[in-house]
């Protein structure tokens, strides 16, 4: 896009001008890991609603942070134009070279969603901005039983179930997690072995009728499902790699929401500070029951919704 660069990206005073939501802090290491970017100083690529870190070595994001203006959401139709940001060199992407290789029977998963973001003033802001979504750098392969209705909708719920009523305003930070023992996908591409993540992390912030900033966060895995779709090389499955052995029972494809100590100890990254809701170090399955719209005893937002998500700390 002609006008890339002055794209201004994720704002750290979105919800409230006195909140400050920082964006992730990444550890020295990281840092020096970051793609150049040109025409910035920290190395984050911007786009339209979102800001993105990205990892040279693997080709894919350390984070991306969003903001979704609930109140400010347009329907458009989708662009589906993948291609990669000119803005950072394209040894440190991966685009169709993997997409399309041999055996990559993944889908490219959208770490900021194309609905997150895809809010404006005008229906041409918000087209602008769900287009951006489609740059490779916002992907990371995926498994297609991956993108299941409660990763995909936390966002939503929270934004209209918690966050204060005409106010539907709430910071979005996502991405991989990007670990040494990740196993490798079976294709080489461009002589290069790629190792792919098992784990994606979310976490969402939000302001409550006290005006307070609180944080939830959440966990959801995959690496059974290349295994056993021999997407990725036959290893021992590492479980101990995970902290504490608390997922030894975890189910791939099932979302669960963990506190945020737990994703900080998986990512290495600094989190914003907000108030944690959910501290119990246990991992807890969320699981999504469709709600009667007609229902008495339902509150109006989910009733709208038309589904509610169980377990779900809030």
């Amino acid at each position: 896009m002609a006008n890339l660069k002055n794209y201004a990206g994720y704002s750290e005073t979105f919800i409230h001008p006195e909140l400050l939501v920082t964006i992730p802090q990444l550890q020295a290491e990281q840092q020096a890991d970051l793609a150049p970017v040109d025409g910035t100083t920290s190395n984050l690529a911007h786009y339209i609603n979102y800001s993105l870190a990205l990892s040279k070595t693997r080709g894919f994001p350390y984070f991306v942070a969003a903001n979704i203006d609930g109140g400010l959401f347009k329907k458009v139709s989708r662009s589906d134009n993948w291609r990669k940001d000119d803005r950072i060199d394209y040894a440190y992407q991966w685009g169709e070279e993997l997409y399309k290789a041999q055996k990559s029977d993944f889908d490219k998963g959208h770490m900021a969603k194309r609905e997150d973001v895809q809010w404006g003033k005008t229906v041409v802001e918000a087209r602008a901005a769900a287009d951006t979504t489609f740059y490779y750098t916002n992907a990371v392969p995926q498994h297609a039983k991956l993108n299941q209705q409660i990763w995909a909708e936390l966002e939503n719920y929270i934004l209209h179930t918690e966050s204060v009523p005409n106010n539907l305003q709430i910071s979005v930070f996502t991405g991989p997690v990007l670990r040494l023992t990740d196993p490798v996908f079976v294709t080489k591409v461009l002589d290069r072995e790629i190792q792919l993540p098992t784990l994606f992390w979310k976490v969402v912030v939000f302001m409550k009728e006290d005006q307070q900033l609180y944080r939830v966060g959440f966990l959801i895995g995959q690496e059974e499902l290349l295994r056993q779709a021999k997407i990725i090389k036959p290893q021992p499955i590492e479980k101990t790699a995970l902290p504490t052995d608390l997922f030894l029972d975890f189910e791939d494809a099932e979302t669960y929401q963990v506190n945020i100590a737990t994703i900080e100890q998986l990512t290495k990254l600094t989190l914003p500070i907000a108030q944690d809701v959910y501290q119990d170090t246990r991992p807890i399955k969320l699981v999504l029951e469709e709600v009667d719209v007609n229902a008495r005893f339902a509150p109006a937002a989910v009733a709208e919704l038309g589904y509610r998500i169980s377990n779900l700390v809030i």
